[in-house]
């Protein structure tokens, strides 16, 4: 583990997309964690009348340094705030119980003086603009002042020819609000998670050779993971987080539905912080919203929360919003970073306690693992295993989110029935260094030696189809940024399309269970625990296992990882078979 860390940090992290790829470099300020140290135990020493949080100083590798950061410099700030009896809502979570928001805020939640003390200090300080969420306390300020209120020494760096800044020590509270505040966001703007999806093959053209054939569109993934007669998923409503102006994808998913004879979703769009014109990760969303709705077939509704940036501080943001919210059972992330740098920055803090109060509530989080197997790429080379330090993406490395990974697809034609899948060789997978595991994934993982007999957190939870390859989805849209007319539809790949339609199938059976099943995980992992010893062999090729609901996915790799019988680091559990699942789900 020391090892791997050490590699980690001589190459220098930022960010590692789900489903491509950023080459920034932020580093600690100070020591590398040990091993098997999750972030609230490698303890930052604070000076007297002071407290720690999550957030950590760093420095940025390659960037040139220009000098503390103008003290006028606008910034926005997102201070965390600490749950309260985490033991019992880890024991709530594990049990399936479900509680009401208001339950939640009064049990688990911080206490509203605490909320309070926080808004006071911030005011005290000269903040103005400040926004309270129950988990989330967002003031606006300048560098000067931030760096006051949160003891920190602000840096500019130039990289890359942009101007960034970095916070080069830990953000710090009085110690009065040492037991309060578990994070401060906002103090970087250097790292941004990244959505990219794997673009191997653009065109909806059939090739002779039967390469880069984009077979799949809705009635094609329904086929293929058997949706049969499973209800849709019109009783579920379900969410994409993205970033930017989305007015066009929300025109590209009508076309989308015209093109394939699916009906309408009712759209919703909540703009989340300051609005963007941004239309760069439109492909991105346009693949959340087309794969997700169309292997559902439709949804009670659809909300896109738009999001000014790709920035930690904003994307947990939109994670509070959706939470709060409490309108969408099911949320899509089709992003991510090294798991590495949302330890760093606190992030990674923040949105655990979020995703905490969403399984609370019965809501999930269906999240990429990545495109470049079992590393953390540092550079943009989607869809190349090997690409970077042994490493895991986060959001999708949070115990309390869902985890999918990526398969190779083969199915029969013309009706694109199931044959057979295999581990695609850039589906993301691995262990975390960070994270430690639950109880309802301890009892799947292999427990004999390596890293994983320390209970650490591992990926994929799931997979399901993401080769660009062989197995991507038909997209649709007149002039998708980055990619361009998708009128007669384009094929994008990656785990940014296996994350939605993880999130489309579970719609059907959260819709076929009166939305009672709750938060994915734990009745996915009780499912696959219960089957474990009832295999079936199907013959492919690829040939896979029948294992309860699941394709029991056994060849193919990721890299360091192989894909074994039972439980692996390539595709978790394996990839759903609807109407099985639908049938066992829930007993």
């Amino acid at each position: 583990m020391k090892r791997i860390v050490a590699v980690a940090l001589a190459t220098g992290i930022l960010t590692a997309s789900c489903s491509g790829m950023g080459s920034q470099h932020v580093l600690p300020g100070a020591r590398a964690p040990q091993q098997g140290v999750r972030a609230a135990q490698d303890a930052i020493v604070a000076p007297a009348g002071w407290s720690a949080t999550a957030t950590r100083g760093a420095t940025i590798a390659g960037g040139a340094d220009k000098g503390a950061l103008a003290p006028s410099t606008p910034m926005t700030v997102r201070v965390g705030l600490n749950l309260r009896n985490e033991d019992q809502l880890a024991s709530l979570i594990a049990a399936r119980q479900r509680i009401s928001p208001g339950q939640f805020a009064a049990q688990f939640g911080p206490a509203p003086s605490d909320v309070q003390s926080v808004v006071s200090y911030l005011r005290g300080q000269g903040f103005t603009n400040i926004v309270t969420d129950p988990q989330l306390v967002s003031a606006d300020g300048t560098a000067a002042q931030v760096a006051k209120a949160f003891n920190t020494s602000l840096e500019s760096f130039s990289l890359n020819g942009a101007s960034v800044y970095v916070n080069t020590k830990p953000a710090l509270v009085p110690a009065s609000l040492g037991g309060v505040v578990s994070a401060v966001l906002g103090l970087s703007n250097a790292a941004k998670m990244s959505a990219q999806p794997n673009l191997s093959c653009l065109k909806g053209v059939v090739a002779p050779t039967g390469q880069c054939v984009p077979r799949f569109e809705a009635k094609d993934v329904q086929t293929f993971y058997d949706a049969g007669t499973t209800p849709t998923g019109s009783g579920t409503t379900v969410a994409v987080i993205a970033t930017g102006d989305v007015s066009a994808v929300i025109a590209d998913l009508r076309m989308a539905e015209g093109k394939q004879g699916l009906p309408q979703v009712p759209v919703n769009v909540v703009t989340v912080g300051m609005a963007s014109s941004d239309t760069s990760a439109a492909a991105e969303w346009d693949l959340d919203t087309q794969s997700s709705t169309g292997m559902a077939q439709t949804v009670q509704a659809l909300y896109i929360y738009a999001t000014t940036s790709l920035t930690d501080s904003d994307i947990a943001n939109a994670y509070s919003k959706w939470v709060t919210q409490n309108v969408a059972q099911l949320g899509n992330s089709s992003f991510g970073e090294c798991e590495y740098q949302a330890w760093l920055d606190g992030s990674m803090k923040v949105d655990d306690n979020l995703f905490k109060q969403a399984a609370a509530q019965g809501q999930t989080m269906f999240a990429s693992t990545g495109d470049t197997g079992s590393s953390c790429a540092l550079a943009p080379t989607n869809g190349a295993p090997g690409s970077g330090p042994p490493m895991i993406s986060f959001p999708a490395a949070s115990p309390y989110v869902l985890g999918v990974g990526g398969t190779s697809a083969v199915a029969n034609s013309p009706d694109s029935s199931y044959v057979g899948e295999a581990a695609w060789n850039a589906g993301g997978g691995g262990i975390s260094q960070f994270e430690n595991s639950t109880a309802w994934q301890q009892r799947a993982q292999p427990h004999s030696n390596g890293l994983a007999a320390t209970n650490l957190r591992s990926l994929p939870d799931i997979a399901m189809t993401a080769d660009a390859v062989a197995g991507a989805y038909r997209v649709y849209g007149s002039n998708v940024p980055g990619v361009g007319d998708c009128s007669a539809g384009c094929a994008i790949g990656g785990t940014s399309e296996s994350s939605p339609l993880a999130m489309g199938a579970y719609a059907r059976l959260m819709s076929a269970h009166g939305n009672a099943l709750g938060f994915a995980a734990p009745p996915l992992y009780a499912n696959y625990e219960q089957y474990l010893n009832a295999t079936t062999t199907v013959n492919g090729p690829p040939p896979t296992q029948t294992l309860g609901g699941f394709h029991d996915i056994i060849t193919g790799g990721n890299g360091a990882y192989t894909a074994l019988p039972g439980f692996d680091y390539t595709t978790g559990c394996g990839t759903i078979d609807i109407s099985v699942m639908n049938g066992e789900i829930g007993r």
